[in-house]
């Protein structure tokens, strides 16, 4: 009797499962096409059928669940729904990016697994959504090229692994929040109308003039624009005669006595203002090397191969003309090794929306397995230490890496390098490890030594 009511109780555990990803499925279709009967008036998601998987924009399901939707450039008029929206809790990277959705965005707390926020380049206005702070597993978020008012609120400083913060060309107001994530490589609120002195953080100190820029009230080292600290300098009180009686002598005792101040106070204000000078010139120098450092950097990717990103842009250049790119914040580049191929036309855009599996820790750094939008798949190696080597030494290390061809040598694809982040990307192999290949893989794999 035992044998049959096991039996019975694994049909029993098969059928609910089946039963619970059935639901599943519904729900997220139905949520698809509820969102899209509010966001799309003209109709042009062509969501038709059962599969909603294989619909347009639906770029990954795990499971029977949506897990990431890129809905862009499609000219959607309409405005995002938020109870349909929140439905789909399972999404990990959602983009609206590049149409005309219009209203407020609506509340998205329901999407607590949400990684990758893009909805930049469209009509959006109202206040910053207050709900993206409860998002804590949220790294990229890009709202640039909206209409957003008000003030950007200081709860983001809970969103500890943020990497992206574009919110350029909006209407925003108020005072920067003292942003502090040392995960921050990304930033910008150019073209705003924010005011107020902007915080000396760790996070924010690394970022220069493009990510503040047109922000007429803003102050701060970053734009080398002082501050006004409300206290005004107070001039010397004038030296009254040691005699009260105004006797000749001492009406010309006291007109040596002012001129001797005033030779002092003019000295004194001489020499600030030549330090002034001086400092504006040195601040004025590394600027420009930076601006030549970044341009070189930008021309060594286009040497090597490297695809354009196609989010929005900082500084004044932002806004609905281009989008943002990586290379062109001068912020890194990615260079490609060896003869171009067509699948790799991917950008450093396409490997931070990719989705990533780690496959191993090491003294050097992790390895990951990156899986693009597109499909293609590669592995990406992350360094530890990013000071060592120096730029200029790592870049001829890589050059000499990547021209390196063997049938037992896995062949570097391309590398990416900026202020603190180095990365290597190499073709994708599965189980291609030293372990398996010593101790074979039960699946298919005959071990080396036996």
């Amino acid at each position: 009797m035992r044998l049959p009511s096991s039996r019975c109780l694994l049909v029993f555990s098969f059928l609910l499962l089946v039963s619970d990803l059935t639901l599943a499925e519904s729900s997220d279709r139905e949520a698809l096409l509820a969102l899209k009967s509010t966001v799309d008036p003209s109709n042009s998601l062509p969501w038709e059928g059962y599969d909603f998987c294989n619909w347009q924009g639906i770029r990954e399901c795990l499971r029977g669940r949506v897990t990431k939707m890129v809905v862009e450039y499609l000219n959607l008029t309409g405005t995002l729904d938020a109870a349909s929206l929140n439905r789909l809790d399972q999404l990990r990277v959602l983009s609206f990016k590049g149409n005309s959705i219009s209203g407020e965005i609506p509340d998205l707390s329901g999407l607590t697994n949400l990684k990758s926020l893009f909805l930049n380049d469209n009509q959006f206005s109202g206040y910053f959504p207050s709900s993206i702070s409860d998002l804590h597993r949220l790294k990229v978020v890009v709202l640039s090229g909206n209409k957003i008012s008000g003030n950007i609120p200081s709860s983001l400083l809970k969103l500890r692994r943020l990497y992206v913060l574009y919110l350029q060309d909006n209407r925003l107001t108020g005072e920067l929040p003292p942003l502090n994530q040392t995960s921050l490589r990304f930033f910008n609120v150019s073209n705003n109308k924010l005011s107020g002195e902007i915080p000396i953080t760790p996070a924010l100190i690394r970022f220069n003039f493009s990510s503040f820029s047109g922000n007429l009230d803003l102050c701060g080292d970053q734009i080398d624009r002082p501050c006004s600290n409300g206290t005004q300098t107070q001039s010397l009180p004038p030296i009254s005669p040691a005699s009260p009686i105004n006797t000749p002598s001492g009406s010309s005792s006291h007109r040596r006595r002012r001129k001797l101040v005033a030779i002092i106070v003019g000295s004194i204000g001489g020499f600030l203002l030549l330090l002034i000078c001086l400092s504006l010139a040195w601040r004025a120098c590394r600027r420009r090397n930076a601006i030549e450092g970044r341009s070189k950097a930008m021309e060594g990717a286009a040497e090597g191969g490297a695809g354009e990103g196609s989010g929005g842009t900082g500084g004044n250049n932002g806004g609905k003309r281009g989008g943002f790119s990586w290379e062109g914040e001068g912020l890194g580049s990615l260079v490609f090794c060896g003869a171009g191929d067509q699948q790799m036309t991917y950008s450093l855009e396409d490997l931070l929306k990719a989705s990533a599996e780690t496959l191993g820790r090491g003294t050097m750094g992790s390895t990951y397995k990156a899986v693009m939008e597109s499909g293609f798949i590669v592995t990406v190696k992350r360094l530890k230490d990013s000071r060592y080597p120096r730029l200029d030494e790592f870049r001829r290390q890589m050059e000499v890496l990547g021209r390196l061809r063997h049938p037992n040598l896995v062949p570097l694809r391309a590398y990416f390098q900026a202020k603190e982040e180095r990365l290597l990307v190499y073709d994708y192999f599965p189980n291609g490890s030293l372990f398996s290949l010593i101790h074979g893989n039960y699946h298919y794999l005959s071990p080396l030594i036996s």
